[in-house]
């Protein structure tokens, strides 16, 4: 019988108990979502599968606007959360994720990284 990641805990066709074989394993803890915020600078190392790392946003003051007219990448100061299609709470809360429209100094932008996966805000500018 195979068992799923989610359901390490199965009982018998009878409805007993049947002894746990093993724990979850590292690659499988369940973790709170990283929900990016507007705020002074903040973010949170995860370890993963292999060895690797994951650095996930939690705050962020900056982000890294791509202007296409002039062809520069400019660091610019995030300034509010302008909508969100994700959800629509996440725009009352003022999270960023990716799609999300956020108001910089420069003008209104469109993020195109995942900040909850990536530890950095990229974004596209909107004319």
């Amino acid at each position: 019988m195979l068992k799923s990641v989610e359901n390490l805990r199965k009982r018998k066709k009878t409805g007993g108990r049947r002894p746990q074989s093993r724990g979850r394993q590292i690659m499988q803890i369940d973790r709170y979502a990283a929900e990016s915020q507007i705020g002074k600078e903040q973010k949170r190392i995860k370890q993963i599968r292999g060895t690797s790392i994951k650095i996930s946003n939690i705050k962020a003051e900056y982000a890294n606007v791509v202007d296409k007219t002039t062809k520069k990448i400019i660091k610019s100061k995030i300034i509010k959360s302008v909508k969100n299609k994700a959800n629509r709470d996440y725009e009352r809360r003022g999270i960023l994720t990716k799609g999300s429209t956020i108001e910089t100094e420069h003008g209104i932008a469109t993020i195109t990284s995942r900040p909850g996966q990536d530890g950095v805000i990229n974004c596209i500018l909107i004319k």
